[in-house]
């Protein structure tokens, strides 16, 4: 089975035209009726077919390993000079610093590196830099200062590719910079000693590889190392580090920084999951406590409940308390840092309620690309605002704080097909903006504020046509049909086996009906909680997120008792009661006719 295109295909159950204005369309084929008697492994062999798997890998696929998707790490441009100078620092006993972002793929990054070279006997140091007094990536003058302290050796983790006049400065100051980076990077590169980026312009086979996150390419450095250092004979006498107890760390990074899950990228996760349950990280654990997890974190806990509390540091807090937390090995301290992050977490989660108001009052409706801008707006959480505007208007989206200075820090969040970071860079190669870059989905700028409007019309023309194949091809994909009786757990059960799901993998879509609201009520911030009565005598609990005031939460809330719905959303495991039970998050909804 192969994917097909949404154009080619029936439309699911006849939806044409949703509450939310958008046809339904198989994900792959065409389920005739509703599934009684789902048979779990040909559930689990579509939903890997249709989302990319070829059928002879199904079964490397349902059971991802590091082996079977681990490529040379020599593939990549610069990977041996990098890790044969790391090796040389190992041996001489000299001195490093990481130098990460303030981002969990910054953190995440900085600290595998450095838990590797403390496990090979070197003390690194970590320097993160402070998002509002200096900016995204290395300043020359942070470089300089790390040289004069007596470091020879940087390494710059997710982060670099751009840093042109940093790191000739640090260069001329007498540094050696290993760059270890995943954003876009130009036709010409910095005065690196080595950069290992798989987004190079000039990349081979490595370029496969362009969806790892900075964690990720992290990764392979470390094992890249490993061998190396083993060819010179060095753990003769010596223990080698398992590089596999830091995919904790990997699949962190990986799924905060919204990596596509396929390829290598899957088996990270998948095994890195089974490593922090284990709970070797005592600073993952004790974030994990102090965001009440009572058990084995998810896929998704890792981006909505480990992932931001990492980021408020950065965000709101002191920028370094991420890489502290993931590295130290006292369980007092780690507590201390873990509350202060969860602190942190809610304070961001005021500021950004703050700005996401004024954001969506700002948005124009009819630009293609969303740019709003705000005196004040605390860029520490622009990134944040700028995905949910994207989610509700189904359109790239920047947001931009600018400061008492009128400089404007911009992040961006784009849709499927819309290739932003490649934008954000040719905005600023014309010369509107001061700084910027990024990737496909998601892009980081700095802007004056008389150039706002400029940029607006720039990112409109260029993207305009984009946009619009973008938004006219959109639909809601359904990979299965189910009574609301076969919303079971184990149901959920099987769809679980094609995990781990997230971006470019996207979790199943089931659709369930038709049913009957028997209740609706609001309930927390804008949630719509339903009681849905099947013409199979089921009821289910369901529930539809931040919907109170759209159109999809209106037709919920005000259902009629004798109209009938389909409706389509993500089936879930409701843990409160005594056992489990199946619930779904609602994403759409259409009334049978």
């Amino acid at each position: 089975m192969t994917a097909l295109p949404p154009s080619a295909l029936p439309p699911a159950l006849g939806v044409t035209r949703s509450v939310l204005g958008q046809p339904w369309h198989w994900r792959g084929a065409p389920t005739d009726g509703i599934d009684r008697d789902l048979r779990p492994d040909d559930l689990v062999t579509q939903l890997l077919m249709t989302r990319g798997c070829p059928r002879d890998a199904v079964p490397i696929y349902r059971a991802p390993t590091i082996r079977a998707f681990m490529p040379d790490p020599s593939i990549f441009r610069d990977m041996d000079r990098a890790a044969a100078r790391l090796a040389d620092a190992v041996e001489r006993g000299e001195a490093v610093t990481v130098f990460g972002d303030y981002d969990v793929d910054g953190a995440t990054s900085a600290a595998l590196l450095i838990r590797l070279l403390a496990g090979l006997g070197l003390s690194p140091a970590a320097y993160i830099p402070d998002r509002l007094m200096e900016g995204y990536g290395p300043s020359g003058e942070a470089l300089v200062r790390i040289a004069e302290s007596g470091t020879r050796l940087i390494v710059t983790v997710d982060c670099g590719a751009q840093a042109f006049e940093a790191l000739a400065m640090a260069r001329a100051a007498g540094a050696e910079v290993i760059v270890v980076d995943h954003h876009k990077c130009s036709s010409a590169l910095p005065e690196a000693y080595a950069l290992v980026n798989p987004n190079r312009l000039d990349e081979d086979e490595g370029a496969a590889h362009g969806h790892l996150a900075a964690v990720g390419v992290a990764f392979l450095l470390g094992a890249a190392l490993l061998r190396e250092l083993r060819g010179r004979g060095h753990f003769r006498t010596r223990p080698e580090p398992r590089l596999i107890d830091l995919l904790d760390l990997v699949a962190l990074g990986t799924v905060a920084d919204v990596a596509a899950l396929k390829g290598l990228n899957r088996a990270f996760v998948a095994q890195g999951l089974k490593v922090m349950a284990a709970g070797r990280n005592i600073g993952l654990t004790a974030l994990a406590r102090a965001a009440r997890l009572s058990r084995a974190p998810l896929t998704h806990d890792l981006g909505f409940a480990l992932g931001p509390r990492i980021n408020a540091g950065g965000r709101v807090g002191r920028s370094d308390l991420g890489v502290r937390l993931l590295t130290t090995s006292d369980p007092d301290e780690a507590a201390r840092i873990a509350a202060e992050l969860d602190a942190l977490n809610e304070e961001r989660r005021a500021i950004e309620a703050e700005v996401q108001q004024a954001a969506e009052a700002a948005a124009r409706s009819d630009d293609a690309v969303q740019i709003v801008a705000g005196a004040g707006w605390h860029p520490g959480v622009i990134g944040i605002v700028a995905g949910r505007l994207k989610e509700r208007l189904g359109r790239p989206a920047i947001v931009i704080g600018i400061d008492e200075a009128g400089i404007g820090k911009g992040s961006g969040r784009s849709v499927a097909g819309v290739d932003l970071g490649a934008a954000v860079m040719a905005a600023r190669d014309s010369g509107l903006l001061v700084a910027g870059g990024g990737h496909a989905m998601a892009a980081g700028l700095t802007v004056t504020a008389d150039r706002v409007d400029s940029l607006r019309d720039f990112l409109n023309e260029r993207l305009g046509d984009a946009v619009a194949a973008a938004t006219a091809s959109r639909a809601l994909a359904i990979d299965a049909v189910v009574s609301p009786r076969g919303l079971s757990p184990s149901l959920i059960e099987a769809l679980d086996e094609a995990g781990p799901y997230g971006m470019g993998w996207p979790a199943p879509r089931v659709a369930t009906g038709p049913v009957r609201i028997v209740r609706a009520d609001i309930v927390g911030s804008g949630h719509v909680r339903t009681i849905l009565a099947g013409e199979d005598g089921a009821r289910v609990k369901a529930v539809a997120f931040r919907a109170a005031d759209t159109d999809l939460g209106q037709a919920l809330l005000g259902a009629p008792a004798d109209r009938r719905l389909w409706l389509a959303g993500r089936a879930k495991t409701d843990d409160w009661g005594t056992r489990p039970a199946a619930e779904m998050h609602i994403d759409d909804a259409a009334w049978v006719e």
